[in-house]
């Protein structure tokens, strides 16, 4: 009953969705000319492909079952990062697979495809725009593609592209899964429920990234033998690099030498005003300070530059390749992907999201990860679980601070201790190296174990030449 339920909820969603489909298309167009999405790639969210799906000449099991395509659907920049680094770690233990990243937003489009693996001989690890959630758009975008598999990050449960995987014998995945209380309150809404049961009984494999997640997933009646535990995603901090930005960075480190040099990243619009009040109070004790201001969007860099230069203030911007001079007091950095390499640079990391009221905090790994002292704001989200772990292992490890006032005296405290700003350091990274340790290689461990080693016998059984039904 509850499934004959949950199907015709299903129906329903369907229908209002294809009949929705003329307005999203208006939507997309519109978003389009405001340059939010790919000028010539846009349609690729209506379902139409541009690439080629991967040629059988890559293969190295051919003779056995052709090629497994692995799609990482829906993904963001966050979620990116943390999926990248088990991209790496399934190609690596089994070649016959190749990947498929599909990204929400421009933005995530362009920073994802310079950190994609490209020096791989035999798989095929490509990047295109998610399709809409719209019956049209999601037939033609599996037709199309065919993939064996399907791994969703965190809270992406996309109804048609569910329920359209599972038509077609797909296996899914939700990795790192999360919901918030209010998500998690949305999908428990008794009509709703019944759906929300339905696609999650179509699931081979959910890894909750805490243990309260795996209870939000268990109360929407997720079946119980598929919820696993591997750690969170978030910890698999990738140590790839970039030649050209890692001389950048040198050559910025080289003019941040023996200044005070501290950084607010990620901020929203609002917490500039505290770091810059921060930074004003800061720079009357320690005249030759440094502020590094990493906004959450570049647009919102460019905007506190021309506020500040408006007061007179020397700023650099980073887009346009500013040195630091003696006389420059702000760094604001308003581009995208090269905040792991910042973080390398400055002793005290301020991690932003997390100062007013409404914000749901950032990752603070990716800072505890290169040595920097960590210090958030109060409002972290599902974040919190985070720093309350990092904090067990050791108390040093984040700091939390209510606002402006205690920031500023913790960093004036900071700046005057080396001895406590060390240990602040140590403790970040110790915290971060017990929490990381092995999160990718269980991740992987559970793929093949739930994903791969059961679609692959599947091939062989139905003996196919090419994978996912190919022909």
């Amino acid at each position: 009953m509850a499934r004959e339920k949950g199907e015709l909820v299903y129906t329903i969603y369907r229908a209002l969705s294809y009949g929705l489909t003329p307005l999203l298309h208006l939507h997309l167009r519109w978003r389009k000319l405001r340059g939010l999405e790919h000028p010539l790639r846009w349609r690729e969210r209506l379902g139409h492909p541009s690439l080629p799906r991967p040629p059988v000449s890559k293969l190295l099991n051919k003779s056995i079952a052709g090629y497994m395509l692995t799609n990482m659907f829906n993904i963001e920049i966050g979620e990116g990062m943390a999926a990248i680094p088990v991209i790496k770690g399934c190609i690596q233990r089994r070649p016959d697979v190749n990947v498929l990243m599909t990204t929400t937003t421009l933005s995530a489009f362009e920073v994802l495809k310079n950190l994609l693996p490209n020096d791989v001989i035999y798989q095929f690890v490509l990047e295109q725009f998610a399709p809409l959630d719209t019956p049209t758009a999601m037939d033609c975008f599996l037709g199309y593609w065919k993939p064996n598999a399907i791994m969703l990050i965190e809270s992406e449960l996309w109804p048609n592209l569910i329920m359209g995987a599972s038509r077609k014998c797909i296996a899914l995945a939700l990795l790192n899964a999360r919901m918030s209380a209010k998500s998690f309150r949305n999908w428990s809404i008794p009509v709703v429920s019944h759906l929300t049961s339905l696609m999650l009984s179509k699931f081979s494999l959910i890894v909750p990234l805490c243990n309260m997640q795996a209870i939000y997933f268990q109360l929407l009646q997720a079946p119980p033998l598929v919820i696993n535990f591997s750690g969170d995603l978030k910890y698999a901090v990738d140590n790839g690099n970039s030649n050209e930005v890692l001389r950048s960075m040198e050559n910025l480190q080289v003019q941040l030498a023996n200044r005070q040099v501290w950084m607010a990243s990620s901020i929203h619009k609002g917490e500039e005003e505290v770091m810059l009040g921060v930074h004003k109070v800061l720079q009357k004790t320690y005249p030759d300070i440094v502020s590094v201001i990493v906004p959450r969007h570049p647009q919102l860099g460019l905007d506190i530059a021309l506020n500040l230069q408006k007061e007179g203030v020397s700023v650099k911007l980073r887009s346009h390749h500013d040195m630091l001079t003696p006389g420059t007091n702000i760094y604001v950095v308003d581009t995208l992907g090269e905040l792991r390499y910042f973080y390398r640079l400055t002793p005290i990391a301020v991690i932003g999201g997390s100062f007013l009221p409404g914000l749901t905090g950032h990752n603070i790994s990716e800072a505890a990860a290169a040595g920097c002292a960590v210090l958030t704001g109060r409002h972290l989200g599902h974040f919190a679980h985070m720093a309350l772990e990092m904090q067990r292992l050791n108390a040093l490890s984040v700091l939390q601070v209510s606002g402006n006032a205690e920031l500023e005296e913790v960093l004036r405290e900071l700046f005057s201790n080396a001895k406590l700003l060390d240990a602040r350091r140590v403790a970040a990274k110790q915290a971060f190296n017990a929490l990381s340790s092995g999160v990718v290689e269980k991740v992987c461990n559970l793929l093949h174990l739930h994903i791969y080693s059961k679609v692959f016998t599947k091939m062989k059984d139905d003996g196919q030449e090419k994978g996912g039904g190919d022909e």
